[in-house]
């Protein structure tokens, strides 16, 4: 995996990722310190990073399970560390996924295995931080197709 980070330049503190899949992100800081609140800060990124990696297991693996999953979306919220470095000490996933006839036992699983097994920004992450998760379930079954 590669990844280039460009600085703009001097009126300000905006970077430019480039990714090794071709992929172009922005990254910024606040204001007090020297950005121009023109993009997420990269511990933004992180944060979304890990809420990526996780609710993209839990998709894989209801489908792997051949779940009727619509829907799933997380928020996170993360408390940091007073003092430098200010790394995430507590991060609360809250997942809310919606499907047809989805039993809650398989979301919850699906969702303990990737905090616990294949979600390597969660294993990482959890070095530093507390990691907990919870589920919210929607039946779309009675809905219109």
């Amino acid at each position: 995996m590669e990844c280039k980070v460009e600085w703009t330049g001097p009126s300000g503190m905006l970077f430019v990722a480039s990714t090794g899949s071709g992929h172009v992100t922005a990254m910024d800081g606040a204001p007090e310190g020297g950005g121009n609140n023109l993009a997420p800060r990269p511990m933004e990124m992180l944060l979304a990073g890990a809420g990526g990696c996780a609710a993209y297991d839990v998709v894989l693996i209801l489908k792997r399970g051949r779940h009727k999953v619509d829907g799933c979306r997380v928020e996170l919220q993360a408390e940091r560390a007073d003092t430098d470095p200010k790394v995430f000490t507590h991060i609360r996933f809250a997942f809310t996924v919606s499907g047809r006839k989805l039993p809650l036992a398989a979301v919850e699983r699906a969702v303990q295995l990737s905090h616990e097994k294949y979600c390597s920004a969660s294993a990482m992450l959890g070095k530093t931080a507390t990691l907990d998760w919870s589920v919210t379930l929607i039946d779309t079954s009675n809905t219109a197709d």
